[in-house]
């Protein structure tokens, strides 16, 4: 009996030790520290890719306070030696202003129309019950999935034939309105309950005024998203822009940069005024963006619900 009593006090330890690991008395520390290591890792992971991700726009900052000869000779550094205004002193003694004038007001004239257009064609795409509704549907989804180069030089005959090529309306009027705005608003609206447009219909409201004063304004994180898009595809837009103007007064942004990188600027690769004019344009998109990010967010999911 007293040969047996240590195998039996073994066993009874072994099964405690199994309990206790089984109800995460003892394994809870184990548990926590692999759940620990892998956090650590994935968020390891995530730091190292998110600066791969920005790591060209940091050499487009440090690049835009260089000199010439020293962008060319050390193009990867991130140290300016010597750092100077020199790019964005010369930058501004070309025609980047007045494109970057330009830019604005074609970005803001595009945006208020596409918002506006998209919405109601949106609109009537979820509401208005009429013959061939679906077929124009399926024809929006249709342009969504042609790409954009296809459709310049239909563009570009377009825009002759009315006669407003290397006007400011041939920079505006062919992007008031868009297929995936269109597709966006309709899926919002599709989201709405029938019965808040009943109600008003009662109260003797048209289908506008319906439109403008009850459904419109529920939309809102639609509209800001729609808002958002419009801005940032007009303003960094260059397919269209040049193939409806020639004219340098004409030029937006993207079209005037473009022209640096074709020998606008002289000999040279001229790396720092390129850098600092590409800097300047994406400071207005980055500000909208931030502003507008968590409407964005809501009106992707809005949309995202009924799709």
């Amino acid at each position: 009996m007293s040969d047996m009593a240590p195998d039996a006090k073994m066993v009874a330890a072994e099964t405690q030790a199994v309990a206790k690991i089984s109800t995460g008395q003892d394994g809870g520390q184990l548990v926590g520290r692999s759940s620990g290591t892998r956090k650590a890792l994935f968020y390891t992971l995530l730091v190292l890719f998110s600066l791969l991700y920005i790591f060209p726009f940091i050499i487009q900052l440090v690049t835009s306070f260089k000199t010439s000869a020293d962008a060319d000779q050390h193009p990867l550094s991130l140290v300016p030696k010597p750092l100077t205004l020199d790019a964005i002193n010369r930058l501004f003694e070309t025609n980047f202003p007045l494109w970057f004038v330009n830019s604005v007001w074609v970005a803001v004239i595009v945006t208020i129309a596409r918002v506006f257009f998209c919405s109601l064609a949106g609109y009537a795409l979820a509401r208005l019950k009429f013959r061939g509704r679906s077929a124009l549907f399926t024809a929006v989804l249709a342009v969504m999935s042609v790409p954009g180069i296809v459709l310049l030089l239909p563009k570009f005959l377009a825009l002759k034939y009315f006669g407003i090529y290397n006007t400011p309306a041939a920079l505006v009027v062919p992007l008031m309105c868009d297929a995936a705005g269109v597709f966006i608003m309709k899926q919002f609206f599709e989201s709405i309950p029938p019965s808040v447009e009943e109600a008003a219909r009662i109260d003797g409201a048209g289908t506008f005024r319906t439109f403008w004063s009850i459904v419109l304004p529920m939309a809102k994180p639609a509209l800001i998203t729609l808002t958002i898009l419009s801005f940032q595809g007009s303003w960094n837009e260059l397919g269209h822009f040049i193939i409806a103007t020639n004219r340098e007064d004409l030029y937006t942004l993207t079209r005037g940069i473009a022209s640096f990188t074709t020998g606008g600027m002289g000999s040279g690769t001229q790396y720092p005024i390129k850098m600092a004019g590409a800097l300047i344009m994406t400071i207005p998109t980055a500000i909208v963006f931030i502003l507008f990010q968590r409407f964005f967010t809501q009106g992707a999911n809005a949309g995202a619900d009924k799709g």
